[in-house]
């Protein structure tokens, strides 16, 4: 078993330090924040408890759970206590709870450090930023890169590329019908029903689910809100679409990106380029199997482009990034990564086929820090997927 790189940030940096702010891990389903926590738990030195909260629970159970922790930490004699709460977001009015707690054992100066985490993110930060303000640090954990999948599974560079980097669906990938089961049944639909149906105000279930799968089918590529309300049976309108949108990428599930342009207006007035947050989601509702994709130039070239975005949108979740694309007339540029006051061009070329001109117009038009391709004639792909890409703007 791996430890990803937030073992280190987690265990070190914050466990460790003296007691300053409830600490939160936050990410998608599925990409081990339970396991990393565990793994964290078997080094730390604190006396510490482990609870996991479900549905059936009310708010006063983490009133007692605190309250046991102090009653352990006056009996033992211990200076320091950790409580870890796993799935806490399944405690109604979770945060008020924590908060009550929390500040009263401020105010007391009782040294117990606090660890949440939950699966369900938009729930998560709903109570953090309503109730928990200035109290709490993020810990951002993202899908797994093609070097930890590497790794872990021994995946090559095309097995990562088309199956992705869900680590509980790496064992199923020479039965490809039983593996997109997996991935639709074991997470991306507990992750459109616990964390985006249960969270948010979507009147329309079935046309957010529409979305989310059309979107997923056109990863790499760009799609008008109008044209996608055609290939939807409920299409309501456009601003719906545009909602829905919006809450699956809060979800790290599928994003729109927008075009880049020096004014918020025409960015938010572009047409969207489509891009999941894991190729797994592209091809789990593709008609096409690994042999067909990886031997058609055409269908392969899009599966890399949309690797090469799923891993810019997790960069970019780390770092707090924005992730465009660029077009001008027949001109395109993939990505544009925006950092601060930068900016970065990428365009991804699987073939010979694929002109580049994009990049020279963009480059003269925007004089970003750089401006390059990934892939045929340039940096090659799996290079670029185990690079950070906080170097590019050195």
């Amino acid at each position: 078993m791996i430890q990803r790189p937030y073992y280190e940030d987690l265990l070190r940096s914050r466990l460790l330090e003296e007691r300053r702010f409830i600490q939160v891990v936050l990410g998608p389903r599925q990409v081990g924040k339970t396991t990393l926590v565990k793994q964290v738990l078997e080094q730390v030195t604190i006396p510490y408890s482990f609870y996991t909260a479900d549905t059936e629970q009310e708010g006063t159970w983490i009133n007692e759970i605190w309250q046991r922790e102090r009653l352990e930490m006056q009996f033992s004699g211990q200076k320091e206590r950790l409580l870890v709460i796993d799935e806490v977001q399944k405690i109604h009015n979770w945060s008020e709870f924590v908060k009550k707690q929390w500040d009263e054992d401020t105010w007391n100066k009782t040294n117990i450090k606090v660890l949440l985490l939950g699966s369900s993110r938009l729930m998560i930060m709903h109570g953090l930023t309503e109730s928990l303000a200035g109290r709490f640090e993020l810990i951002k954990m993202t899908h797994w890169t093609f070097a930890e999948m590497h790794e872990a599974f021994g995946f090559n560079l095309n097995q990562y590329i088309y199956f992705g980097g869900y680590p509980g669906a790496a064992g199923l990938t020479n039965d490809e019908r039983r593996w997109r089961r997996y991935v639709r049944d074991a997470i991306a639909e507990p992750s459109i029903t616990k964390d985006v149906l249960e969270t948010s105000n979507v009147y329309k279930p079935a046309l957010l689910r529409q979305i989310f799968e059309i979107g997923c089918s056109y990863s790499s590529d760009m799609l008008s809100l109008t044209k996608m309300m055609g290939q939807l049976q409920d299409a309501g309108n456009v601003t719906t679409i545009a909602a829905y949108l919006q809450l699956l990428k809060e979800a790290n599930l599928l994003a729109g990106l927008h075009k880049y342009a020096n004014d918020d207006a025409r960015r938010r007035q572009s047409v969207p380029k489509l891009q999941v947050y894991n190729n797994a989601l592209y091809n789990t509702f593709s008609r096409h199997t690994f042999r067909q994709v990886a031997t058609d130039p055409k269908l392969w070239g899009h599966q890399v482009e949309s690797a090469v975005g799923a891993y810019l949108l997790s960069q970019a979740e780390l770092y707090d990034m924005n992730i465009w694309y660029w077009r001008q007339k027949d001109e395109e540029v993939d990505f544009v990564i925006e950092w601060d006051d930068a900016i970065v061009g990428i365009e991804v070329k699987s073939n010979h086929e694929k002109t580049t001109t994009g990049l020279v117009t963009f480059r003269n038009a925007y004089h970003p820090k750089l401006a390059f391709i990934v892939g045929y004639e340039g940096i090659e792909v799996e290079t670029f997927l185990q690079t950070d890409i906080r170097r590019l703007f050195e």
